[in-house]
């Protein structure tokens, strides 16, 4: 069995128990209000990657972690990226139908529960996040120091503030400061979320967390890059959500400033670097190194 076919199958195994876990943490449907219930379901439970929990876990791993308490913020770190979709994807921001092959939640549910189901599941996930204090006391300060990166890189100091920017920029050309700037709050700064809590609750010190900070930030930029390139080069049904999105809403993107062989270098150069990092770093994961370079150089 090839190495590749090999991680695609790991790949496969851990994304089913990642879902099972999701299953778990997710509210049960009832009361009058239970249409909410279902609506985070639905968005929750719509397929992907589930890179950031997976990340989070591995980054653990990397560091041989024994804290139970993880358990809870990879579910939370999910629901907080499925709300930003939910709320991507509304009339006011993208516009969009469909998402990962399938109708987006205010398509199914209406505009009003789209916004409610996004505020639902970002409430939710601290719930989520908040029971390890509960199921794990022993593990206070570190659940403590887990919820402020979840707390920071979730909010203004992160993927909302680089929301704030995309939506306040598009529409014209901005500088590579803005635009980086963009990319580091709005998709770095969940990825670096997930990977310095893995660390966290791995028992890293403060300075492999800071080098962990930074590996997960040259993965979410060149993420990002190549996302500008897929909207140009691939096809709705590959990537199941629609194609030359950034050119429809007018957004400066790392294409349309260098074109598709310079955004592939910057690609090539941020997933080098990242990489280069984590072999600083003392334990080993071939399975994390594998997974970084795929989501770099993903074709979907």
């Amino acid at each position: 069995m090839s190495s590749k076919t090999d991680f695609q199958r790991q790949m496969k195994e851990k994304v089913e128990d990642i879902e099972k876990m999701l299953q778990e943490y997710l509210p049960k449907q009832k009361g009058y209000q239970s249409v909410i219930m279902e609506a985070m379901g639905y968005s929750l439970m719509a397929g992907g990657k589930r890179l950031r929990p997976m990340l989070m876990l591995e980054t653990y791993r990397l560091f041989q972690g024994s804290c139970k308490a993880i358990r809870p913020f990879m579910a939370a770190i999910e629901m907080i990226h499925t709300y930003s979709l939910v709320h991507d994807d509304l009339p006011a921001l993208d516009n969009d139908d469909y998402r990962r092959g399938r109708k987006t939640t205010h398509i199914v549910y209406g505009e009003d529960m789209g916004i409610l189901a996004g505020d639902a599941l970002l409430n939710y996930a601290f719930e989520t996040a908040f029971q390890a204090f509960v199921t794990d006391p022993q593990d206070s300060l570190l659940i403590g120091r887990a919820l402020g990166v979840l707390g920071k890189k979730a909010g203004i100091y992160g993927m909302i503030g680089g929301q704030v920017i995309d939506v306040k920029e598009t529409g014209h050309v901005v500088s590579k400061e803005v635009l980086d700037t963009i990319y580091v709050l709005k998709t770095s700064a969940l990825i670096e979320a997930s990977m310095m809590i893995g660390a966290i609750f791995g028992g890293a010190s403060e300075e492999e967390v800071k080098k962990v900070e930074k590996i997960a930030r040259y993965v979410g930029l060149a993420f990002q890059i190549q996302d500008d390139i897929l909207d140009v080069t691939s096809t709705e049904e590959v990537l199941g959500k629609p194609i030359h999105s950034d050119e429809k809403n007018e957004k400066t993107t790392y294409v349309s400033m260098m074109g598709i062989e310079g955004a592939k270098k910057i690609v090539e150069e941020y997933s080098a670097s990242a990489i280069d990092l984590l072999h600083q770093l003392s334990g080993k994961n071939e399975y994390l190194e594998q997974l970084l370079l795929e989501l770099i150089h993903r074709d979907r």
